[in-house]
Parts: C-alpha cells; sequence; structure tokens
C-alpha cells in the first residue's frame, strides 16, 4: 500500500483472517507489545490500522531477528 492511499479500520475479525491468529494470541501479543494496539473508535467498538497490521505482517516475514526469507 502506497502512503498517498487513506488508511482503513479493521474489524477483529478481519485481522484474525488476515493474521492467521485468534482473538486470544492477537490481545497477548499486544501486551506484550508485539503487535499493533487497536483504536478505540466508540466505547464499544475497538478497530485495528490497516497500515499497521499490513507492517506487522511484513516484520513477521522478515523474521523478528531480522532474518530474510527467501523467496
Amino acid at each position: 500500500m502506497s502512503d498517498d492511499q487513506p488508511d482503513r479500520f479493521l474489524k477483529l475479525d478481519e485481522v484474525k483472517r488476515r493474521v492467521g491468529l485468534g482473538k486470544s494470541m492477537i490481545y497477548r501479543l499486544i501486551q506484550e507489545g508485539k503487535f499493533p494496539a487497536p483504536y478505540k473508535v466508540t466505547p464499544l467498538a475497538s478497530r485495528w490500522s490497516d497500515q499497521e497490521v499490513r507492517a506487522w505482517i511484513n516484520d513477521v516475514k522478515d523474521g523478528f531477528e531480522g532474518k530474510r526469507r527467501k523467496v
């Protein structure tokens, strides 16, 4: 995604589908500072930044220790 495109907000179900993790694991990673935290858009609704989730996915693909995967 290029920087000139507006960011989108994602619901938890979309985040789970994209990253392949369940709700408990996502929130555990948030607590550990290893996954982007959601934004509270209303008192009852949290949404994740599409750009932040994409960046996290790219970091995981590259490896947390900086190892690059050969494609």
